[in-house]
């Protein structure tokens, strides 16, 4: 099977401009087929109060009422989704920019009411990986907002990491999927304030230690549950560090394995 690499890249790294550019140059020089996917929390946020729209949030997601799916629509859908496929053009690459509506690529349903209501949110059931084959087959380079659409006409706010997740695994009967979480730290890291403490390689034993010692928590621990839900469902490896492992210019990262 033919390799893909599906790199997911954080918040942070989108807010700054220089070190956006620095991302897109190590994304656009890998070989294809490759796959993007980003979120844009902040920036909404940001928008949000400038409409005087409330930005409501609970154990750090967010509540998503009507208003804020227009809001998220604009931002994730138009600025940081155009201005990521511009950037990849001007580095030859061939993007073309998605919400999980065109071309019915990612479908979802709107999360169920449990202690909360989360509103306009969704969690995948479906991805076309027959469409979006077609697309790399082609030397296109998509890029996925965190938008997924719910096959009704209402669109659904959709957590980003978990995006990559389920393209990487609806796609993994095709290729060997590569799934890259790209940010701003090299990887899981025993001290959140040492660079160099980097956790090189954790697998599922591994795993358990760190969370039993409480180094994986808060924003990191839903992301570890996504890699490993995508080993475990077909995925062939797992990265998680700064751009520069895209390149194999740092062995400063964190490879996760069954």
């Amino acid at each position: 099977m033919k390799n893909l690499n599906i790199v997911k890249v954080g918040g942070n790294i989108i807010e700054s401009g220089e070190d956006l550019q620095a991302f897109l140059d190590a994304f656009a020089a890998l070989s294809a087929p490759k796959i993007l996917v980003h979120g844009g929390g902040k920036l909404a946020s940001q928008l949000a109060e400038r409409l005087g729209i409330p930005v409501k949030m609970t154990n750090g997601r967010r509540i998503t009422d009507a208003e804020t799916v227009e809001v998220i629509t604009m931002v994730y859908g138009g600025k940081v989704n155009k201005s990521i496929v511009a950037g990849l053009q001007a580095r030859n690459c061939n993007a073309i920019g998605f919400s999980g509506a065109d071309g019915n690529s990612i479908r979802s349903i709107k999360r169920p009411v449990k202690d909360v209501d989360f509103g306009f949110v969704g969690d995948v059931v479906g991805v076309n990986s027959e469409l979006i084959d077609k697309l790399l087959s082609l030397d296109i380079t998509p890029v996925f907002c965190a938008i997924t659409h719910d096959g009704k006409g209402q669109l659904l706010n959709t957590n980003a990491d978990t995006i990559a997740c389920e393209l990487a695994i609806g796609l993994s009967k095709e290729y060997e999927v590569t799934l890259n979480y790209c940010f701003e730290k090299a990887g899981v890291l025993l001290d959140i304030n040492d660079e160099t403490s980097v956790v090189k390689e954790i697998d599922t034993s591994k795993y358990s230690e760190l969370l039993k010692d409480q180094v994986i928590a808060d924003g990191m621990l839903p992301k570890l549950e996504n890699c490993f839900y995508a080993l475990k469902n077909g995925v062939s490896k797992v990265q998680l560090g700064k751009p520069q492992m895209l390149q194999n210019t740092t062995t400063n990262f964190t490879t996760l394995r069954l």
